[in-house]
C-alpha cells in the first residue's frame, strides 16, 4: 500500500473523528488507530471504499445503577468466540477488566474485537452467539465493580 492511500484514509480518520479504521484492498490491508480520539457519537457512514472499524463499546447506564450496559458500535454479525468451537470470550457471572475482549463483530468480512472498558462482572449476555446485531443494540449487562 502505498503513502498517499495511507495519508488519505489519515485525513478522512480526522475528518470524521475516527480513532481506528481498517481498510483492505488488493495491494494489501492496513489498520490505523489515533490515541486520544473520542470514538463517534453516532454511527458515520463509511465513505466508498472504506471501512470503519470500532474504536470502543459504548457503555450506558442501564437502569440499576450499579450496573452498565454494553452496546454494539456498529451493525454486524456477533460472535462470542474467536472461532467456532473455541472457549468464550466471556460467561455470566466471569469478572472483566478494562481492555478485556467481550466478543467478536463481524461486518463486511472484518472481524473486530470488542473491548470492555469497565471493570465488573458479567450478569447477562443479551445476544445469540452469530446472530445480527444492530448500531447501539445492548449486548451485555456487566455489574460494575
Amino acid at each position: 500500500m502505498d503513502l498517499e492511500k495511507v495519508e488519505a484514509l489519515l485525513k478522512l480518520m480526522q475528518e470524521y473523528g475516527l480513532a481506528e479504521l481498517g481498510y483492505q484492498d488488493e495491494a494489501g490491508s492496513v489498520e490505523l488507530r489515533i490515541q486520544g480520539v473520542a470514538p463517534p457519537v453516532a454511527a458515520l457512514p463509511p465513505a466508498a471504499g472504506f471501512a470503519a472499524a470500532p474504536a470502543a463499546i459504548s457503555a450506558a447506564p442501564a437502569p440499576d445503577t450499579d450496573t452498565t450496559t454494553i452496546n454494539s458500535p456498529m451493525v454486524g454479525t456477533f460472535y462470542r468466540s474467536s472461532k467456532p468451537g473455541a472457549k468464550a470470550f466471556v460467561d455470566v457471572g466471569d469478572t472483566v477488566t478494562s481492555g478485556q475482549v467481550l466478543c467478536i463483530l463481524e461486518a463486511m468480512k472484518l472481524m473486530n474485537e470488542l473491548e470492555c472498558d469497565v471493570s465488573g462482572t458479567i450478569v447477562e449476555i443479551l445476544v445469540e452467539n452469530a446472530q445480527p446485531v444492530q448500531f447501539g443494540q445492548a449486548l451485555f449487562r456487566v455489574r460494575l465493580a
